[in-house]
């Protein structure tokens, strides 16, 4: 059966989000949780460090990681209405977990040393035993989403993550050749970056509250940092109630599927 569009049960607002989303590979929801949180969140964050949020001389490396953070603000910014109605919109009703921690925080301080991770990439989501790196597949196992959830202001020049605008429909013709197993995406890289170099930049900039969602497969890239406030950010995944598939017989395919079924010329 060919699949076909997504349904959005016609409310235009959800048309247009579905179609920004197919198109570009991400969305940003404005006000997607109240600044009050995110200033709570970034409190808590600060405390994490260690450092002086009033003295630069105690920022004293270019990325500060912060592990899994639970507490009740976290939980807050990502179950607010409008993320939840997101999620049923892109993944599918019933189609994802509900999340109550951020995962990993990647806090972006301006410094002369150059970061390590600001190379061109997917984000990996399972990792096969023996393997060193996260893998992902063309059906984007264990990951419904990726999330950009911003606790600071961030301009150009606060070192914004940087997007390719719509480098998911180049992804799954990459991963396709390595069937259900996968591939690490450290080995995939290489084939990312030169399949996407085409594609126009978007930068995630915003304001305390702006979340982005991502389409897995969206090439994306951190970059040094030479301004002068910290970058508050957490890129966590939504995680699939279900795992997508790219043979429905019922042809009722979430926009995610959709684009990937796009990318790989299925769905002309």
């Amino acid at each position: 059966m060919r699949p076909r569009g997504p349904n959005t049960e016609d409310d235009g607002m959800d048309d247009e989000m579905v179609e920004r989303f197919l198109e570009d590979g991400f969305v940003k929801i404005e006000g997607a949780f109240p600044p009050r949180v995110a200033t709570h969140c970034a409190r808590l964050l600060w405390r994490e460090t260690g450092y002086d949020p009033d003295h630069p001389s105690t920022w004293d490396k270019p990325v500060h990681w912060v592990s899994d953070m639970a507490q009740g603000p976290f939980a807050a910014a990502v179950n607010t209405p409008v993320l939840h109605e997101a999620f049923n919109l892109l993944v599918g009703e019933d189609r994802w977990l509900s999340r109550y921690s951020l995962g990993t925080f990647p806090l972006r301080f301006p410094h002369e040393e150059e970061p390590e991770d600001a190379g061109w990439h997917i984000e990996g989501s399972y990792q096969p035993e023996g393997a060193t790196w996260p893998y992902t597949n063309v059906r984007s196992k264990d990951r419904a989403l990726l999330m950009l959830f911003l606790f600071s202001e961030v301009t150009e020049a606060d070192a914004p993550t940087r997007i390719r605008v719509g480098s998911h429909l180049d992804v799954p013709k990459v991963l396709e050749p390595y069937g259900e197993k996968g591939v690490s995406g450290l080995e995939i890289a290489p084939q990312l970056v030169e399949a996407s170099a085409h594609r126009p930049l978007a930068y995630a900039t915003g304001r305390p509250g702006d979340v982005y969602l991502c389409h897995p497969f969206l090439v994306h890239s951190a970059q040094p940092h030479h301004g002068t406030r910290p970058r508050f950010m957490a890129q966590p995944p939504l995680l699939p109630a279900v795992q997508y598939e790219l043979e429905r017989p019922d042809g009722d395919y979430s926009p995610v599927e959709f684009a990937i079924l796009r990318g790989l010329g299925r769905n002309n």
